[in-house]
């Protein structure tokens, strides 16, 4: 398995080096809100933020790069990680705005991170990967890369599956996408155009009302594999398991405490994971990555 170090080190060479911030999405902010799941969502899992109660969440808009001073209009993934803070313990949900992921290792995804910052390698390097070309056609329809108009106008995919267990004690793999609700309809009246444009209108949006995100699940047909990121799901079907409803903006709580981590292995009962390579690498590359931005 690829050294946690050796990979914090590649990405730090990529994007240079940051004291205190994250590796990856490295500028973001904060906000505070709900989630109430769907009468369908709590016939398929048990697990208590699916439970049709209101559950708090914390929720994270940021960029995907590892430089915090790179400009919102920069090409760039998005991300949308989300906090799910039952009195169980959380459940952690972490989106971006590619649909799908290109690789099945993190060895791979470091050198695509690489080679993606050079106008020629990327292209050699996809000629070297022909596996990747659907998932990054995928992106490009999906406009992963060019900068939104809003973090609240856009789709975010969270890539790994999950196991729902039932009440009767039965499983169903899923996959989400958290889509925007209100979207362009929401749209406040003033022009962004400075470096943190995205942040900036987001915090316009709020003040005059909460910004709404559908919870849509895609439950796995018979041969859906669960276990492969990059794989294309046809589905059995598809189902809103709630609504996120984000209302307050709130200082980055690192500032007056220890570290806040978005981990996708991070779940309660009712849920397990899948044995994707990607999804069970991740804890430890951001462990690595705490360490640092904390000492």
């Amino acid at each position: 398995m690829l050294d946690p170090r050796d990979a914090i080190d590649r990405i730090n060479d990529i994007y240079g080096r940051h004291p205190h911030h994250r590796a990856l999405h490295a500028r973001g902010t904060f906000y505070t809100g709900t989630f109430t799941a769907t009468p369908e969502a709590t016939a398929l899992c048990t697990a208590e933020p699916f439970s049709g109660a209101p559950v708090p969440v914390l929720v994270r808009w940021s960029n995907g790069g590892g430089n915090p001073e790179r400009h919102d209009n920069h090409p760039d993934v998005r991300g949308m990680a989300v906090k799910f803070q039952g009195d169980g313990g959380d459940t952690d949900l972490l989106g971006q705005t590619s649909p799908r992921f290109p690789v099945r290792t993190p060895e791979d995804f470091l050198e695509m991170t690489a080679a993606a910052q050079g106008q020629l390698t990327f292209p050699l390097w996809v000629l070297r990967h022909p596996a990747t070309v659907p998932a990054l056609v995928a992106s490009l329809r999906a406009r992963a890369l060019g900068p939104p108009y809003s973090y609240a106008e856009v789709s975010y995919y969270p890539i790994h599956a999950y196991g729902w267990l039932a009440p009767d004690g039965s499983r169903s793999w899923v996959r989400y996408v958290l889509s925007p609700v209100e979207g362009r309809a929401a749209r406040p009246d003033e022009d962004f155009t400075g470096p943190e444009r995205l942040t900036d209108e987001l915090r316009a949006r709020l003040a005059t009302g909460p910004v709404r995100y559908d919870v849509r699940v895609t439950v796995a047909g018979p041969q859906d594999d669960p276990h492969d990121p990059t794989s294309a799901w046809k589905g059995d079907r598809e189902l809103s398991a709630g609504v996120i409803e984000v209302t307050t903006p709130v200082p980055d709580p690192e500032e007056s405490g220890g570290p806040v981590v978005f981990d996708p292995t991070r779940i309660v009962d009712g849920i397990e994971l899948s044995d994707d390579p990607i999804l069970r690498y991740r804890p430890t590359a951001y462990s690595e990555s705490i360490a640092r931005r904390s000492s």
